[in-house]
């Protein structure tokens, strides 16, 4: 029963440890590199409500048009395929012409719009009339977006309203559309009504076909303290970010957040963050697990400031610094530096101790002398 008890006094007069800051993930350029971590600035923006919706890309009809001949004849060359981008009056055919003549005439025929060639109805050779069709060319310079919008949401958007659209073809990219019109009528299986988006298509990358998913903006709140979802780590009930050190190289700092209102893209920051902090948004993830690195908290610190610091990464005061010493003298099993050989602290200790072991001999030695004293038999000696 003695020895547990020495155990806690002997505990009792060692220092206690400083507590160390594991939530600074410290790593190298190279580990930054290799991560490829990425990170944003936290800022006040609108911040849009947004419903998510599915659709495909449309040319718009008014921007198709055909290449015809006015004179029946022979195709005798093509100078567009599909495929092709041509100019409006670029020579794209020739004809030979029926009516007599030694050669028969030849006729060029000239595209009407500029745009993508994205038919052609007839090759080399074969003959022609007026009421045929030669090929098709597109101008794709603007195109619908078509998203299948549930009715409930219908009546909340309205001509005007945008529309945040991203291409499955194109997936790094976002495209901004304005809603120009619904459908005619709604589809009753799905529930849905077609609702229409003009979407601006400068280079031609958007063709006709292409799946598309939409983040239709039912209204915005400006002055919103706002992150991208990406940057946001762990669960619902336990949300953290990792925030770009002030000015501590290639580390940063486990911070947890609270999180208000949510849309596709970005997430509302109740409390937790400050504008212009620097978010992880690529990246975070592998941080979880980058707590093993090399590089210490300390080290990092001390190289960059060129001056030591404590464990824990803050400055090393005076005060600190003897709290280290201490510590690494009682995990030595040393007396505390500069300690008087009559130090009260081990005087005690060690009285404590001696004073321990005495009674537990006296107490051995009276119980075995009790123990003798009954059971003797033997007539005192005569003297």
């Amino acid at each position: 029963m003695r020895f547990p008890v020495l155990l806690l006094l002997v505990a009792a007069i060692l220092p206690a440890a400083a507590a160390e800051d594991t939530n600074t993930i410290v790593l190298d350029e190279t580990g930054v590199k290799n991560l490829r971590i990425e990170t944003v600035e936290v800022e006040e923006a609108d911040f849009e409500e947004t419903f998510f919706s599915l659709g495909h890309i449309e040319a718009i009809p008014e921007k198709i048009a055909g290449v015809s001949s006015r004179i029946a004849g022979r195709i005798v060359e093509l100078q567009a395929h599909p495929g092709d981008t041509v100019e409006a009056g670029q020579v794209v055919a020739k004809i030979e012409s029926r009516q007599p003549g030694d050669p028969p005439p030849v006729i060029p025929l000239e595209a009407p719009i500029g745009g993508l060639v994205t038919k052609a109805m007839v090759r080399l050779g074969e003959p022609m009339n007026p009421d045929q069709t030669l090929l098709e060319i597109t101008d794709l310079g603007e195109v619908y977006a078509v998203a299948k919008v549930p009715e409930h949401f219908a009546g909340r958007v309205k001509a005007g309203t945008q529309a945040h659209i991203r291409v499955v073809a194109l997936p790094e990219e976002t495209f901004d559309g304005e809603l120009v019109r619904f459908g005619t009528s709604a589809d009753e299986e799905s529930g849905t009504i077609d609702a229409i988006f003009l979407l601006p298509n400068e280079n031609g990358r958007i063709r006709a076909g292409m799946r598309a998913e939409f983040s239709v903006v039912l209204s915005k709140r400006p002055g919103v303290l706002s992150i991208p979802r990406s940057a946001l780590q762990g669960e619902a009930s336990n949300r953290f970010v990792y925030v770009r050190h002030f000015d501590l190289p290639n580390a940063f700092i486990k911070t947890p957040v609270q999180v208000g209102q949510m849309n596709d893209r970005f997430a509302e920051v109740v409390g937790g963050l400050f504008p212009a902090d620097e978010v992880v948004t690529r990246g975070g993830y592998s941080l979880s697990f980058a707590g093993t690195s090399s590089v210490s908290l300390k080290e990092a610190l001390d190289a960059a400031h060129g001056h030591e610091h404590a464990e824990d990464g803050s400055e090393l005061t005076p005060e600190k610094a003897a709290e280290m010493e201490a510590k690494k003298r009682a995990e030595a099993g040393l007396p505390p530096a500069g300690a008087p050989p009559g130090n009260p602290l081990w005087k005690y200790a060690t009285g404590v101790l001696f004073v321990l072991l005495v009674i537990s001999l006296v107490t051995r030695k009276q119980g075995a002398a009790g123990e003798e004293s009954p059971h003797s038999n033997n007539p005192p000696e005569d003297r």
